[in-house]
């Protein structure tokens, strides 16, 4: 005997008596279960906006994350070009930053 149930019920109870009247005679037995949907589901909104949501973050995360390592980098650079000084090769002589004095 196969039953069909909306999903998230257990079977319905029937009693026994109408149960083994059933089995002795091969009578079906029917069950008629009243279950209406909803009528709006918010689910399906909801869960493209989270994910959206979601990516969106993660975007500008990252965004931000990048701009912090580029400002580090150039800040780095240009402690490292003041400590150096002037370098020169042949002749030519080139200055990676200006100094506060000049």
């Amino acid at each position: 005997m196969s039953q069909h149930l909306p999903p998230g019920q257990i079977a319905p109870h029937i009693p026994a008596d109408l149960y083994q009247r059933a089995q002795a005679t091969g009578q079906p037995v029917v069950f008629v279960v009243n279950d209406t949907p909803p009528a709006f589901q918010w689910r399906r909104i909801v869960v493209p906006f989270a994910i959206a949501g979601a990516v969106v973050a993660g975007g500008w995360g990252l965004v931000a994350a990048i701009c912090f390592l580029l400002n580090a980098a150039a800040h780095t650079f240009t402690v490292i070009a003041a400590a150096a000084g002037p370098i020169g090769v042949g002749g030519i002589t080139l200055r990676l930053a200006r100094s506060k004095s000049t």
